[in-house]
């Protein structure tokens, strides 16, 4: 067999299966995959002490509501776009924020606290949607901590970035 010969034989034996069995295993995963940026509606971010959760944002309505540091609560319309949703669905996707769990906190002490401040962030989606609920101080699993102030600090900057646009 001539040399061209056994790379052909090589490139057909190896490299083509491999090539069709990543298409075969793959597509249907891609295909079926939940959390899917096109199908992504809106989403809800909360926040406070307690169970006040006594500020929040929710892009279905737009009405962001919170309380300034005269402890005044101020209310304004704000609406993103869908370039805002599909990079905050980027970032959510490479956070990992969909394999997060729905509480990360250090366990009943955070969530007995009165005076713990927490974090709630909902994203709906067309067919599903995904909460978290994540105490700051929480100190376990610093990638669970990690891709949680992420997430968090991404939607803070979106608010601010579209609060000051609007003023």
């Amino acid at each position: 067999m001539t040399t061209k010969g056994k790379k052909i034989f090589l490139i057909l034996s190896v490299v083509v299966p491999f090539i069709i069995y990543s298409i075969v295993y793959y597509a249907p995963i891609i295909r079926n995959a939940p959390f899917k940026a096109k199908e992504f509606v809106s989403f809800e971010y909360k926040w406070g002490v307690g169970d006040s959760l006594e500020n929040s944002y929710n892009s279905a309505t737009g009405v962001y509501r919170y309380v300034n540091n005269k402890d005044s609560v101020v209310v304004k319309q704000i609406k993103f776009n869908t370039q805002d949703f599909f990079y905050l669905d980027s970032v959510a996707h490479i956070q990992g924020f969909w394999n997060l769990p729905g509480q990360i906190a250090n366990g009943e002490e955070d969530l007995k606290n009165p005076k713990a401040l927490k974090y709630y962030m909902k994203f709906n989606y067309q067919k599903k949607s995904k909460e978290v609920t994540f105490y700051p101080d929480f100190n376990g699993n610093p990638k669970l901590k990690s891709a949680a102030v992420q997430m968090q600090k991404t939607l803070e900057q979106m608010l601010n970035d579209a609060e000051r646009k609007a003023n």
